[in-house]
């Protein structure tokens, strides 16, 4: 391996975290922080991408559904941002994981995330996480900008943003049908089980239940 390619729900994090801490506090902050920045350039440009008369409306319902789409994403990360800065919220890790993150990109593995969370998302929960900032250690972030997470194009097209043969690339991630889009494009995968987000093994891909049975499986660097 080359590379290692991350989820984060379910992977990283707890799904507990993003269901019932990022999510509920997006939607509480929602019409306040609308009102305050609705007309900021990068604000607007996402408000602009929201089909229909009324964009809080169509975001709420978005927010109700769980919908993985790039203007609900986008918004809810500049949400956060606020949060994460100002310390009323400190990203979630497992305990396994800022080890074994440091051990791969010590041993010189390129490191990237893949999440339906905006990019911006992605890179204030490892900035701002219980084991300090480890957005430094990470050479790539991608979220559905580059595709959906279970097509097997949206896979291809990142092992070309890393600039590495698919095969030479690991992607961990706990749903089963996100690996699959991975392994049609040629990329290894590993499926995290993890007890305390209570994931069901596909038995499709090879399992782990947490990166050190990881970095056993797949023979990776292990930390110091």
């Amino acid at each position: 391996m080359k590379a290692i390619l991350t989820d984060i729900e379910g992977t990283t994090s707890a799904i507990a975290f993003v269901k019932d801490m990022l999510f509920p506090f997006a939607e509480a902050a929602l019409d306040g922080f609308l009102d305050a920045h609705g007309s900021d350039p990068q604000v607007a440009a996402i408000l602009a991408d929201i089909p229909g008369p009324d964009p809080r409306a169509q975001l709420r319902r978005w927010m109700k559904d769980d919908a993985k789409v790039t203007p609900l994403k986008s918004l809810q990360g500049l949400i956060w941002r606020a949060g994460f800065e100002d310390g009323r919220l400190k990203g979630h890790l497992w305990p396994d994981v800022p080890a074994a993150l440091r051990a791969w990109h010590a041993a010189g593995l390129a490191l990237a995330v893949y999440s339906s969370g905006s990019v911006e998302a992605q890179k204030l929960l490892f900035r701002h996480s219980l084991a300090g900032d480890l957005e430094p250690l990470f050479a790539g972030f991608f979220d559905t900008r580059i595709g959906a997470k279970r097509e097997t194009v949206s896979y291809a097209a990142i092992a070309r943003e890393l600039g590495l043969p698919p095969a030479e690339v690991l992607f961990l991630s706990d749903v089963a049908e996100e690996l699959d889009a991975a392994a049609a494009a040629g990329l290894a995968t590993c499926q995290l089980v993890r007890a305390g987000d209570g994931t069901k093994p596909s038995g499709r891909h090879p399992e782990a239940a947490d990166f050190p049975a990881v970095t056993r499986h797949f023979a990776l660097p292990v930390p110091g």
